[in-house]
């Protein structure tokens, strides 16, 4: 389905009236229904009256086309955000927890530890020398000082995240450029990451955020790429189905 349609049958569609005479009337058409306005996003032309009006250069910007499926690229990213924010909260929450509980999960790990080796046996799971079971040792012995560092270093990073939605989301430049920066600083940790151990998740993350970067960088024209934000304001009005007809009234 034509993404302008969708939009449309979702939010409405989105009609002006120009105060330009040669303009709105290449915009509206007397029907025997009554007059119709042409719709900025999809193009139809819809019965009633306009739901704007007023000066050409005061009309809304409406996405439409190649800009339209931008902002849906930009706020699935942004979905993506919130959820990696929503985890790493809850997990600086659960250090914060073990931080004060300190005793109690030690006692439980080495009460399960003992009791889970019968079972790992059976799947050939050697529980002595596992790097998952020597990380939880490890943290289990760290100063409760270390673990508010870790905890507050996760909450950092779940603000980091939560910033760079937000952004996406409203479909800010700056939020661009922040989402661009943050996510390619965090690039060597990840690399670092699957120097270590290689899995589907990590490298699912490493490719998604790759290809995050490339995509903002290219379709957004960052930093001075493809003529920067000139080419980019440029580009964006010559879709602008306004601004396709002003060019032809003048």
């Amino acid at each position: 389905m034509d993404p302008n349609l969708r939009t449309c049958g979702r939010k409405g569609h989105a009609t002006y009236r120009p105060d330009e005479p040669e303009l709105a009337a290449r915009l509206h058409v007397e029907t025997p229904a009554g007059t119709a306005w042409r719709c900025l996003r999809c193009g139809d032309f819809v019965p009633g009256e306009s739901a704007g009006s007023g000066p050409a250069d005061a009309a809304p910007v409406i996405l439409r086309g190649r800009a339209l499926r931008d902002a849906t690229v930009l706020r699935l990213l942004a979905v993506e955000r919130i959820l990696r924010a929503v985890l790493l909260i809850g997990i600086g929450y659960v250090v914060l927890r073990f931080r004060h509980s300190e005793g109690n999960f030690q006692a439980l790990f080495n009460r399960a530890l003992p009791a889970a080796k019968p079972l790992a046996r059976v799947f050939h799971f050697d529980l002595d020398h596992s790097p998952t079971i020597d990380r939880l040792r490890h943290l289990l012995t760290t100063k409760p000082s270390t673990l508010l560092l870790v905890a507050f270093a996760v909450f950092g990073y779940a603000a980091i995240n939560l910033v760079e939605a937000t952004g996406l989301w409203l479909m800010k430049r700056w939020g661009e450029y922040f989402a661009t920066v943050a996510t390619s600083l965090f690039l060597p940790l990840e690399v670092y990451e699957l120097s270590e151990r290689v899995t589907v998740l990590r490298v699912g993350a490493f490719i998604i955020n790759l290809a995050a970067i490339a995509y903002l960088l290219l379709s957004k024209r960052l930093f001075g790429l493809r003529g920067g934000r000139a080419a980019f304001e440029a580009e964006r009005q010559s879709e602008s189905l306004l601004e396709v007809e002003r060019s032809a009234v003048t």
